[in-house]
């Protein structure tokens, strides 16, 4: 199915923690197809549950071989897993927040945050957003330091429905599209990571289509020239990735950004049927443009850009962007 849809190179989300093996053995089989990792650390600063974020970092400090007691041996530990990662030939980070995280801490704070947690103990909510905070931070700058770039997907409520979570568990069908103000969060957080110099790429994925036009406009206050299109408007994700909410993403791009270097589909599925997804993106992409030919709104004498744009967007941008 792989060969069939021409698949070059696919890259699953896996946590810190995961081994990597199958990448290993897909790798050492020779298959012509490359299997990359691609770094989720949600659960490491997932601190809601203390019970549940101690017995993470003991599977962290198992896998690392790190002795976690303090914030800093959690850092390092991560730090291990990131090289792994890196070694296995990850090239991106994907995060799954339900909102940008960009309080006020001190070093001090998120020390004192770790050992509380750790031990048991329940934080505030205050607390919470300064660890979440502090660890955005953290990881932003381990994907600068390896030229990464760093996705991020919000704006989800999960398990709505307490009933059937407790029946089925999470990720069954019981999330929607949440409403958060997070435009001054969001630009807090990237300018953090750009006043030290250390703002990798970025691709924003939003999941309430009113944020279209928020990120559209994010994206220009953090590009420097350094990579074409280094902040992304991530395509139509979850609820969005179907003709309507991709239209009104390229719409936004196109009118207040630029299109031409937008980096394409993403098939964040579960799923080898999912791969028709990216034929679905591209006949979206080009019906939008074509419409805008036929009503003369993009130059006939201009298709030989126009082609090399479709192009583009479908595949070199993509592939340039992540450097595969």
């Amino acid at each position: 199915m792989m060969r069939r849809y021409r698949v070059e190179v696919v890259c699953t989300t896996d946590d810190p923690i995961d081994s990597l093996e199958y990448h290993i053995k897909t790798r050492e089989s020779g298959f012509e197809i490359k299997m990359l990792p691609t770094w989720r650390p949600d659960k490491a600063m997932a601190v809601e549950v203390p019970a549940d974020f101690r017995s993470y970092m003991e599977k962290l400090s198992e896998v690392s071989g790190v002795t976690i007691s303090t914030y800093d041996d959690m850092i390092a530990a991560l730090r291990k897993r990131h090289d792994f990662f890196a070694e296995q030939g990850c090239k991106l980070s994907d995060h799954g927040i339900e909102e940008f995280y960009a309080e006020d801490y001190t070093d001090a704070e998120i020390k004192a945050i770790f050992n509380k947690v750790y031990g048991g103990a329940e934080l505030t909510k205050e607390e919470i957003l300064k660890f979440k905070s502090a660890m955005l931070v953290v990881f932003g700058e381990m994907d600068w330091e390896k030229g990464w770039t760093q996705q991020f997907h919000y704006g989800a409520i999960r398990n709505n429905n307490s009933k059937m979570f407790k029946l089925l568990g999470p990720d069954t069908g019981f999330d929607s599209i949440g409403e958060f103000t997070t435009a001054k969060a969001m630009s807090k957080f990237l300018d953090r990571l750009n006043s030290k110099g250390k703002l990798t790429k970025t691709i924003l994925y939003n999941l309430n289509p009113c944020a279209n036009e928020v990120i559209a406009t994010m994206l220009g206050n953090f590009q420097d020239g350094t990579v074409a299109g280094k902040i992304q408007f991530g395509s139509g994700w979850w609820f969005l990735d179907q003709k309507d909410g991709m239209e009104k993403q390229m719409n936004a791009l196109s009118v207040l950004g630029l299109l031409s270097r937008f980096v394409g589909m993403l098939t964040d599925s579960r799923s080898f049927l999912s791969y028709p997804r990216h034929e679905y993106f591209r006949r979206t992409l080009c019906n939008l443009v074509g419409r805008d030919v036929e009503n003369g709104e993009i130059p006939v004498s201009e298709m030989d850009r126009v082609n090399q744009m479709i192009e583009d967007i479908s595949y070199n941008n993509a592939k340039n962007f992540f450097q595969f």
